[in-house]
C-alpha cells in the first residue's frame, strides 16, 4: 500500500510538471498555428494599425517599418528595438512613405516619401479599376540620420521611385521606377549617383533585394503576355496603377543578366527575401486561396523546386526577412489582432 502511495505520488508531481510545462510552452507560443514546425517563440512587436516591411538594422539590434496608426492616417516610418520597445517615428510625419531600410553602419535610413508635394496622404487608388496599387509618382528616395534629421533627396527623376533596400555588402541601393515608363529595377551608389536600369521586362518590376553575398537580386514581376492582358498592364501603368493579382519571382545577377523566373503559380508570389545560403528563397503567396486574400509564406529553391509551405494563418501572413544568420525570422501578419484588418510585425526563431 505505501509502494503504491508513493507511486501515485510520484505520477502526482510528475502530471503537475508536464501541465505547468505544456502551459509555459502554450503562453510562449500564442500566435502560433499547428504545422508551422519552423517556427518557434514567435512574438507580437507592435499591437495595432497596419504595420508592414520590418527590416533588420545591419547590427540587427533594431527595426526598421512602416506603419499607419492613431493620428498617422498613412504610412509613416518608425524604428524599434528587437522586442519591440521605443517606437520612434523617424520619418517627417507628412505625406505617404514606404519601403525604408537601414544604411551600412546603422546611423543613416532610407525610405520613399510624398511628403514634398503636400502634408496629407494622397488619393488612394481607382478601385474602380480593380485591386490595384498605386504606384505614385509623387514618390522619391531619401536619407536622413536615424532620428529623421539631415534629410536629403536621392532621386529627382520623373515617376515612382520607391522600394530601396540595401547589398549586405553595403556598396549598392536596388530599388524601382517608374521613370523610363515601365516599373523596373534599378541600383544606384550611397549618395544617389550612378543610377542605373537593370531589368527591360514588360510588366511590374519590383521589390527587389540582394542575396547575402550580394552577386544575386530576387525580386516579384508580372508578366502580360496575351493581347488584353497587354492592353490591360498599359492603361493602367499609364494611370500610375498595377494590378498584383499574377506576380511571380524571379532571380537575376546584380548587374541585371542572367534573369530566371523562380515560381509558375499564376497567383500573387511577392516580398522574396534570400536564405543566408542564397540557395532558398521565402516568399509570400496565395496559391491555396479562394478568395486570393489569403497569404501565406512559403519556401523554395531558387531552381523552382522544393516549394513548402511555412504558415498556416488563414488570412495574411507576409514580408518576410530573415536575420544574416537565418536563426531569426521577423514577417507582417493578421494573426491574433485586436481590431479587424490591422497589420502587426511579429518575431520568430527559425528552425530547420
Amino acid at each position: 500500500m505505501k509502494l503504491f502511495c508513493k507511486y501515485a505520488f510520484l505520477i502526482f508531481v510528475i502530471q503537475i510538471f508536464f501541465s505547468s510545462f505544456l502551459h509555459s510552452q502554450n503562453k510562449k507560443d500564442k500566435y502560433h498555428f499547428p504545422k508551422e514546425k519552423h517556427l518557434k517563440n514567435i512574438k507580437m512587436l507592435t499591437k495595432n494599425g497596419e504595420n508592414a516591411e520590418a527590416y533588420f538594422s545591419f547590427d540587427e539590434k533594431k527595426l526598421i517599418y512602416q506603419s499607419s496608426h492613431g493620428k498617422y492616417k498613412c504610412d509613416q516610418i518608425f524604428t524599434m528595438n528587437l522586442d519591440g520597445t521605443n517606437k520612434t517615428l523617424v520619418s517627417t510625419g507628412k505625406g505617404k512613405t514606404t519601403c525604408a531600410y537601414y544604411f551600412p553602419g546603422d546611423t543613416t535610413i532610407v525610405y520613399a516619401s510624398t511628403h514634398l508635394t503636400g502634408d496629407g496622404c494622397p488619393p488612394p487608388p481607382d478601385r474602380s479599376q480593380g485591386y490595384v496599387w498605386k504606384l505614385y509618382d509623387t514618390f522619391d528616395i531619401f536619407k536622413a540620420n536615424t532620428d529623421g534629421s539631415n534629410l536629403k533627396r536621392l532621386t529627382t527623376a520623373p515617376g515612382y521611385d520607391a522600394e530601396a533596400t540595401f547589398s549586405p555588402l553595403g556598396d549598392k541601393i536596388v530599388f524601382t521606377s517608374t521613370r523610363d515608363g515601365d516599373p523596373e529595377i534599378y541600383t544606384m551608389n550611397l549618395d544617389g549617383t550612378n543610377q542605373t536600369r537593370l531589368t527591360y521586362h514588360k510588366g511590374y518590376d519590383g521589390g527587389p533585394f540582394f542575396s547575402q553575398d550580394g552577386k544575386k537580386i530576387v525580386f516579384r514581376a508580372s508578366s502580360p503576355r496575351t493581347e488584353q492582358e497587354l492592353k490591360d498592364y498599359d492603361d493602367l501603368v499609364k494611370k500610375g496603377l498595377v494590378r498584383p493579382t499574377a506576380l511571380e519571382i524571379y532571380v537575376m545577377d546584380a548587374d541585371g543578366k542572367n534573369v530566371k523566373q523562380v515560381t509558375h503559380f499564376g497567383k500573387a508570389s511577392f516580398a522574396p527575401f534570400f536564405f543566408s545560403d542564397g540557395k532558398k528563397i521565402i516568399f509570400a503567396l496565395n496559391v491555396n486561396s479562394k478568395t486570393g486574400r489569403n497569404f501565406d509564406l512559403y519556401i523554395i529553391n531558387v531552381d523552382g523546386t522544393g516549394l513548402e509551405q511555412i504558415t498556416f494563418f488563414n488570412q495574411f501572413d507576409g514580408f518576410p526577412i530573415f536575420s544574416r544568420d537565418g536563426k531569426k525570422l521577423v514577417f507582417a501578419s493578421n494573426r491574433f489582432n485586436k481590431k479587424r484588418g490591422d497589420t502587426n510585425i511579429f518575431i520568430a526563431d527559425w528552425i530547420e
